[in-house]
């Protein structure tokens, strides 16, 4: 019993057909080509589709269902991109179009951050869990909400926006128009930004040596300096474990789900990230010394929770 789950993203449309133990049987991708108009978005999308049937020797109605993960605000009862700006969307009904396309009768749609939660939920670290949580610390900070397993994303499907609540009043500007969003300070654009800014505070940081190693100044730099000693790099690194834990401690206490994962690059950095942390996150936990307490597990299927996720739906 196979179900197709398709992750659309501003740049690459990726596909899979998967099996009902959730095993990627075939991924295959394919460039979006947003530029080129909305329709052709959705033909990428079938193409993908018969070509992953091809490949493993059945048709397109065959599929239980499809899923389809993709940015923006989506209304997943009508099926439509009610906004995607990478995407160049307005109201457009994907799921129709695709659902045209393919003969595929059932297909779902669901924003890509609730998605790649639904994702770690049924098939990676939140597995087995009834509520979960996904913070995904990428370009911004996503996020999904997972109730008895499935998605939460209130009365207009556009909850679970964890990045855009505030937690420095009147702080940093935010791309959302606010200021002193959660985004603002832990995605990882926020720490590639703060940590431009300590270099050029601190021009004998070994942040500089990092940078040149890698060829640019990304995520990894201040977490690597840090790990050599440099002081200036451990403070860039303080500082973002502190928004960061502020922002999953106000989750937790929101939510108290019984796993939060984290996801995105940032979340590579293993133990120079979780030990600090965990250890801010037990000192400011409602809950603390009171009872069970949310663990916070590192997200387990990368770029595949999306597609899971999408499977799922």
């Amino acid at each position: 019993m196979y179900r197709i789950g398709i992750d659309l993203g501003g740049t690459k449309t990726a596909a899979a057909l998967i099996d009902e133990n959730n095993r990627i049987i075939n991924k295959l991708s394919l460039p979006t080509e947003p530029d080129k108009g909305n329709d052709n978005v959705s033909q990428n999308i079938a193409a993908l589709v018969f070509e992953l049937c091809r490949q493993a020797g059945i048709k397109p109605a065959d599929a239980e269902r499809m899923g389809i993960a993709a940015p923006g605000a989506i209304d997943s009862d009508t099926g439509c991109i009610e906004r995607a700006h990478n995407l160049k969307m307005e109201h457009y009904p994907l799921v129709d179009r695709v659902r045209e396309l393919t003969g595929i009768a059932d297909i779902r749609i669901e924003n890509d951050a609730n998605a790649a939660a639904l994702g770690e939920a049924v098939a990676g670290a939140a597995k087995g869990t009834e509520c979960s949580v996904m913070v995904t610390l990428g370009t911004g900070v996503g996020g999904g909400f997972i109730i008895d397993g499935k998605v939460f994303s209130g009365f207009n499907h556009i909850g679970g926006e964890f990045g855009h609540m505030v937690i420095e009043y009147n702080g940093r500007r935010c791309n959302c128009g606010r200021r002193g969003c959660w985004e603002a300070y832990s995605s990882a654009t926020a720490l590639v930004k703060r940590t431009k800014e300590a270099m050029e505070e601190n021009p004998d940081s070994l942040m500089h040596d990092v940078a040149k190693e890698l060829g640019k100044v990304n995520g990894k730099v201040s977490f690597i300096a840090a790990r050599r000693g440099d002081k200036a790099a451990e403070a860039v690194v303080d500082e973002y474990v502190s928004y960061l834990c502020c922002g999953i401690v106000n989750v937790i206490n929101m939510l108290q789900p019984e796993v939060l994962c984290l996801g995105g690059g940032i979340s590579n950095e293993g133990d120079g990230l979780m030990i600090p942390l965990q250890k801010k996150i037990d000192e400011e936990i409602f809950v603390r010394g009171i009872g069970r307490t949310t663990e916070i597990r590192i997200a387990r299927l990368a770029n595949d929770a999306g597609l899971i996720g999408a499977a799922n739906l």
